[in-house]
């Protein structure tokens, strides 16, 4: 459908992004394996590092499996009771901890279950001596279950809701117990589901920095990444921290193998009845049960964001907002954010584009079909390289001394990568439906490159594009990866400031800024989010 000139545009910018994004990440790694080659002895035999490994190995599969149990039994009861007030907002409840800034989330678990939080304050009062702790091994899983437990709980309901309604008809005219239904309806959609779950939370979780870095509680509880940050902030240990990075992109390229593995086949039945009536979950007791369940999980999630709510509103906010260093800091923030929510909406445009050129030029068979299908796939080995690692490849290559003058690029760039896959996962759809809605009529009125773009792409595009822009930004302004390695005197975001206040324990300050920094992200997520279909479109 497009013209010569479109179709080399697109397979000249695709494949440009493309190597872009591959050339950034092997410059990082060659100047890992370079400063690792250089370095005396071997240090893979350094039995700190090793601890390292464990330690995150057993943190990851601890905080995946304790994120799925729990989710299990509540997306159950979820799904068991269809109809009660405010479901609607307990749905949407479970998406706010992912879009939460992970530093701003710690800061709230902290106000929950701290040394002086609200629950060891009530046990106290119990006559319980503060039994609780949140940093260590107990804490990391503490945090990392209130981020990826909703997650889970979520994805298992959109499972168990596709499930034909036929399914439960046919289990109630054979008149099935409830452990019945669990066996034949329900658990063969969970045991599709819970692998590729139980993967993703496992991936966050070894790649996991900002709460390992707040809540870790020393040496005994540190991961591969905090661990990098160390090695070359605070011991500028150069092999220790190419030997760690070089062990973090082992780890999640054989946890993206394991990932490739455990996606599920969508197996989903056929139903001609629109609107489910199960049989399970209609009696007293069981209704008591799920909503004992429900509650209980309801008030995990909520206690920490009551927290950063309430503890935000003590601060003086006006004091905070109208001083210079945070005004610098929230235009560093933007500044950053911006134009890596920008990078990745490009980046996903060009990819995209790529691959259906690709597909349309090889008539989707061949060898060009293949690499059409792989482009995504390649784009997305980005996820090979943390933050942290990137940035300690980049750190190395540039030398403390130019450091200092290039670390607002490279965290741009490094929070755009990252923004990367998700932004191609709002983008990807949106592009590959409007190019089948359009392409033909376009083609056939001859409404080709500018025109096109003006007059038929960007009407059609420009919701899910925005989208992705807000989203990425929302995602690269919560971050303190990246910033962490690059920070200095010039270069200080909100996550950074709020760092550095809770370091000197200015916790009124750091519950302001909190509040801020969670308000903003907010403000991001729900200017990308669609308002509803108030007047269709065009192309609709």
């Amino acid at each position: 459908m497009l013209t010569a000139r479109e179709r080399r545009r697109a397979l000249a910018g695709g494949g440009l992004a493309l190597a872009g994004m591959l050339l950034f990440a092997a410059l990082a790694t060659v100047a890992l394996l370079r400063t690792g080659l250089a370095a005396r002895g071997d240090p893979l035999f350094d039995p700190y590092l090793w601890r390292v490994l464990r330690f995150t190995v057993l943190q990851a599969v601890l905080s995946a499996m304790l994120s799925v149990l729990l989710a299990i039994p509540f997306a159950r009861a979820l799904a068991r009771q269809p109809h009660f007030p405010g479901r609607v907002w307990l749905v949407r409840l479970l998406a706010l901890p992912l879009g939460l800034p992970v530093i701003t989330g710690a800061l709230g678990l902290l106000e929950v279950w701290g040394r002086k939080g609200w629950a060891n304050s009530l046990l106290h009062l119990l006559g319980v001596p503060e039994p609780i702790s949140i940093y260590g091994l107990s804490g990391i899983l503490l945090a990392h279950v209130f981020f990826n437990f909703p997650l889970c709980a979520r994805l298992l309901l959109a499972g168990l809701e596709r499930l034909p309604a036929e399914y439960w008809l046919l289990s109630s005219n054979l008149g099935f117990t409830p452990w019945q239904l669990f066996l034949h309806v329900e658990w063969p959609e969970i045991r599709r589901q819970v692998p590729g779950m139980a993967g993703l939370v496992l991936m966050l979780a070894a790649t996991s920095f900002t709460l390992v870095l707040l809540l870790g509680g020393g040496p005994a509880a540190t991961t591969l990444e905090v661990a990098i940050y160390q090695a070359l902030r605070f011991d500028f240990d150069p092999p220790r921290a190419v030997s760690l990075a070089l062990l973090q992109i082992a780890l999640t390229g054989s946890l993206l193998l394991l990932l490739s593995f455990l996606s599920g086949r969508e197996e989903e039945g056929t139903s001609l009845t629109l609107s489910p009536r199960r049989p399970d979950g209609r009696t007293a007791g069981r209704r008591l049960a799920d909503g004992l369940t429900l509650a209980l999980g309801t008030l995990f999630i909520l206690l920490p964001l009551s927290a950063i709510l309430a503890s935000g509103l003590k601060a003086d906010l006006v004091r905070l907002v109208s001083e210079p260093l945070f005004l610098r800091a929230l235009a560093t923030s933007l500044a950053i954010a911006l134009p890596a929510g920008a990078l990745a909406v490009l980046l996903a445009v060009a990819i995209t584009g790529l691959r259906l050129t690709l597909l349309e030029t090889s008539n989707g068979r061949g060898l060009t079909a293949r690499l059409a299908r792989l482009a995504p796939g390649a784009a997305s080995l980005i996820l090979l390289f943390p933050p942290t690692v990137l940035g300690t490849g980049w750190f190395l290559m540039a030398g403390p001394s130019r450091v200092e003058s290039v670390a607002p690029f490279l965290v741009v760039t490094i929070n755009g990568l990252m923004a990367f896959p998700f932004v191609l996962r709002i983008l990807e759809p949106a592009i590959t439906s409007h190019r089948l809605r359009t392409a033909r009529l376009a083609a056939s009125l001859g409404i080709t490159g500018s025109n096109r773009l003006r007059r038929i792409d960007w009407p059609g595009l420009k919701r899910p594009v925005w989208m992705g822009l807000c989203f990425g930004a929302a995602l690269s302004i919560g971050d303190l990866g990246a910033v962490a390695l690059f920070s200095s005197d010039r270069l200080i975001t909100l996550p950074w400031l709020l760092y550095s206040r809770m370091g000197s324990y200015r916790t009124e300050d750091a519950a302001g800024l909190a509040l801020l920094l969670a308000l903003l992200c907010l403000a991001l997520t729900l200017g990308g989010t669609p308002a509803g279909n108030r007047k269709p479109s065009h192309d609709s």
